[in-house]
C-alpha cells in the first residue's frame, strides 16, 4: 500500500494521449511519475522529452512487462490500443498495481468481470478513464437539474466528432471487433454521457445504424437509447463530421446545453440553459484541467481508501450498452439490453 502522500506512477505506452495525462500526473499534488515504458525503440524516452521536458529521474523501460515488475511503482496508467486494455490491466493487477485504464476498459463485459474479480483478489483500485466526468461543469449541470429548473429529464442528445486526419488513420485500420473504429474511440463517450444524465435509470433497448470502411471499422454512427417511460437518448459520433463535443438535455420545464464536453485546461467551459417561463442563462465557468482532476481523484481514493467516482459496475454497464449498439447495427434491428 502507498506509504506517503503521493502515489507513484508508471505509464504503459507512448500514446498521443500522454500529451494530456503525463503533465497531469506530474502536476497533481498527490502523484509522482516514476517510469514510462514502450515497446517501440526510443518512443518512451521521446515521449517523456516531448511532454515533460526538464523532468528528471524517470525510468525508461523498453518492455511494459518489466515496468510492472518495478516495486517502486504503485499505480499504472494504460494508454495502449483499445484491444489491449483488458489484458494489460489484468497483468498490472497481478503485479499488485492500481490501474487507471484509458477508455474503453475492455471490448466485452466478460473481460471487465475478470478484471473485477482480479482487483478484489489483489485488493487494488481500478478505474476506467473517462476524464470528462471530473470537470466541474458537469457538476454544475447536475446542480441545475437537481434544482428543478428544467423539470424532469426526458431526453439527452450527445454529439462527439472530429474529422479524421492522416496521422490518426491507425484508429480505423482494423475491424471494430478488434478495437478499431469510432465507437471505441469517441462513441463510448456518447454512450457514457447519455447514461450519466439519466442517473440510475437503466437503458432498456437501443436502435442504431453506422457506416463502416473497408476494414470493417465504423466511421460514423447514430442511434436512440430507450430508457423507458418515454425517456430517450439520441447519440451521434463520427470521424467524418466537423469537430463537436457537446450534449443537450431537455426536461419537462426547459433545457440546457454543455458546449464543450472536452474542455481543455485553457478552454472556456460554457453552459447555457433556459426555461419555458422565459429564463435565459449563459454561464462562463472557471477553467479546469479534467485530466489533472481525474488523476488527483484516483490518487486520493487510493491513498485514503475512499470509493472511486467511476466504478467497475459503471464500466460493465457502459460496455454492455456499447455491445448492444454494435449488435443493433449488425442485425439491423432494435436490441434489448440484457
Amino acid at each position: 500500500m502507498p506509504t506517503s502522500n503521493k502515489l507513484r506512477w508508471g505509464i504503459l505506452g507512448a500514446a498521443r494521449i500522454n500529451q494530456q495525462l503525463m503533465p497531469a500526473i506530474i502536476a497533481a499534488n498527490n502523484s509522482e511519475l516514476i517510469a514510462i515504458a514502450s515497446r517501440r525503440p526510443d518512443a518512451a524516452a521521446a515521449t517523456l522529452k516531448q511532454y515533460a521536458p526538464g523532468i528528471e529521474n524517470v525510468r525508461i523501460y523498453d518492455d511494459p512487462a518489466e515496468l510492472l515488475k518495478d516495486p517502486a511503482i504503485q499505480a499504472v496508467y494504460i494508454p495502449l490500443a483499445s484491444e489491449e486494455h483488458a489484458q494489460w490491466t489484468l497483468r498490472a493487477i497481478e503485479q499488485g498495481k492500481h490501474v487507471l485504464c484509458e477508455k474503453p476498459m475492455a471490448l466485452c463485459v466478460a473481460d471487465i468481470e475478470m478484471i473485477e474479480r482480479a482487483a478484489e483478489k489483489h485488493q487494488v483500485y481500478v478505474m476506467e478513464g473517462f476524464m470528462y466526468r471530473f470537470h466541474p461543469q458537469h457538476q454544475r449541470i447536475q446542480e441545475i437539474i437537481a434544482s428543478g429548473a428544467i423539470g424532469e429529464v426526458r431526453s439527452v442528445r450527445t454529439c462527439f466528432a472530429y474529422p479524421m486526419q492522416p496521422a490518426r488513420l491507425y484508429r480505423i485500420d482494423r475491424n471494430i471487433s478488434q478495437g478499431g473504429g469510432a465507437m471505441w474511440d469517441i462513441g463510448c463517450y456518447a454512450i457514457h454521457t447519455a447514461r450519466f444524465h439519466f442517473g440510475n435509470t437503466e437503458a432498456q433497448a437501443v436502435t442504431a445504424m453506422a457506416k463502416h470502411n473497408e476494414h470493417g471499422a465504423d466511421v460514423s454512427s447514430s442511434g436512440i437509447i430507450d430508457f423507458g417511460d418515454g425517456k430517450y437518448a439520441q447519440f451521434n459520433f463520427s470521424f467524418e463530421h466537423a469537430r463537436r463535443a457537446e450534449y443537450e438535455i431537455i426536461g419537462t420545464k426547459g433545457g440546457l446545453k454543455c458546449h464543450n464536453v472536452w474542455a481543455k485546461a485553457g478552454e472556456q467551459p460554457i453552459i447555457s440553459w433556459q426555461t419555458d417561463s422565459g429564463e435565459q442563462h449563459t454561464e462562463n465557468l472557471d477553467l479546469a484541467n479534467h485530466f489533472q482532476l481525474e488523476v488527483e481523484h484516483f490518487c486520493a481514493c487510493v491513498l485514503n481508501k475512499k470509493p472511486l467516482k467511476l466504478t467497475l459496475k459503471d464500466a460493465k454497464t457502459n460496455c454492455r450498452l456499447i455491445v448492444a449498439v454494435l449488435d443493433s447495427v449488425e442485425q439491423g434491428r432494435a436490441m434489448q439490453i440484457k
